[in-house]
């Protein structure tokens, strides 16, 4: 079985067992969740969209917190002086899709 669900105004495409990163949820490690928007629905070639879909998809966290790759926002201006850096790491959680119901 898979799905299509949106979680954090992203798409993912999961399938049950699958491990991802999603944006920060909030919540601790073994927590469970549910996500109610799911816009695709595939079972065994069947597929469902839009309306039609009546399935949730459960996870739980596995992390609660994991920093991305860190990232650089470099400005300057030639011959004025003018130089300012600014960073920052992405916060992700990573869960675990237990049932596609």
């Amino acid at each position: 079985m898979l799905a299509v669900v949106k979680i954090a105004g992203q798409q993912f495409k999961v399938q049950t067992g699958d491990s991802l990163y999603v944006p920060h949820i909030e919540g601790n490690s073994g927590d469970k969740v549910e996500f109610n928007d799911v816009l695709l629905v595939d079972n065994d070639g069947k597929i469902s969209t839009g309306s039609a879909v009546k399935a949730t998809v459960k996870a739980e966290i596995l992390s609660e917190l994991v920093q991305g790759d860190k990232v650089i926002a470099f400005k300057m201006r030639r011959r004025k002086g003018f130089r300012k850096k600014h960073g920052h790491r992405t916060h992700y959680t990573q869960i675990k899709i237990e049932s596609i119901a």
